[in-house]
């Protein structure tokens, strides 16, 4: 049976119960942490209670609204750019289309603020204006995560398809598109973290469609940092829930898969 020795040991593998038990204590540690910041003349902090405070307030107002806006506003911008994103992707084992899938990955390092006063002049519709941000700003780290999967297939997979009669069009069905969907799966998983956490910005652009980050600005202007808590920890329970929700997907669809 392990012993707690057993717990600094680089490599170690342990029962879930004593996974479990680790994370409660980092947990309560945490807990602990926000506490005694909280206890002092100053505080690093706002205390528990304004944070709670904070909850009932923004539930009041109507936060199961701006939660389901800003997952509806993340749920469009991603079917975009995953769309967008798989067929550069895919394109790109054709010797013509692969320096524009490469180009398209290295945009990634251009500032949003850059794109978002070219975009302003494509569209007038604020929303819309929210969308296509956030589709320019996935699709390039997805074309770059997809760029990453198909250069990674073992070119053993890619020979046995051609002995098996496969024409080059079918091995692209068959080994990289039938093949890697558990990976499309991982990599939007991966990838949906970074454009989470650009909600506070893009939805800023239009205020009255509401949303986290409309709620986050708006705590943050009138310095109401029991809200801003409050709405840190929501956001990151969001995203957790989502993250738990694509790797239950990925394990339901993909149930052999080795990620």
């Amino acid at each position: 049976m392990p012993t707690i020795g057993s717990w600094f040991k680089p490599f170690e593998r342990l029962a879930r119960q004593h996974t479990a038990l680790i994370s409660g204590i980092w947990v309560v540690l945490l807990l602990g942490l926000w506490f005694i910041g909280t206890s002092g003349p100053t505080k690093l902090f706002p205390p528990p209670s304004l944070a709670w405070e904070g909850f009932r307030d923004l539930f009041a107002e109507g936060l199961v609204r701006h939660i389901a806006s800003s997952l509806w506003l993340c749920l469009q911008a991603t079917v975009i750019s995953i769309l967008i994103s798989l067929f550069f992707a895919y394109l790109s084992v054709v010797p013509f289309f692969r320096p524009v899938a490469i180009m398209l990955s290295r945009m990634r390092y251009l500032p949003l603020t850059g794109i978002t006063f070219y975009l302003a002049m494509v569209v007038n519709d604020a929303r819309d204006m929210q969308i296509l941000v956030l589709v320019v700003f996935m699709s390039l780290y997805f074309i770059t995560s997809l760029l990453g999967v198909i250069t990674a297939i073992p070119q053993e997979e890619l020979d046995h398809a051609r002995s098996l009669q496969c024409s080059r069009w079918e091995v692209l069905w068959e080994v990289v598109i039938k093949g890697r969907l558990d990976y499309v799966i991982e990599v939007l998983r991966q990838n949906l973290a970074i454009t989470w956490m650009m909600l506070v910005t893009v939805e800023s652009i239009l205020v009255a469609a509401g949303g986290l980050g409309v709620l986050i600005k708006n705590s943050d202007k009138f310095m109401n940092h029991g809200r801003i808590v409050a709405l840190q920890i929501i956001i990151l329970l969001v995203g957790l829930g989502i993250d738990v929700f694509l790797n239950f997907l990925r394990r339901m669809l993909f149930r052999y898969s080795k990620i």
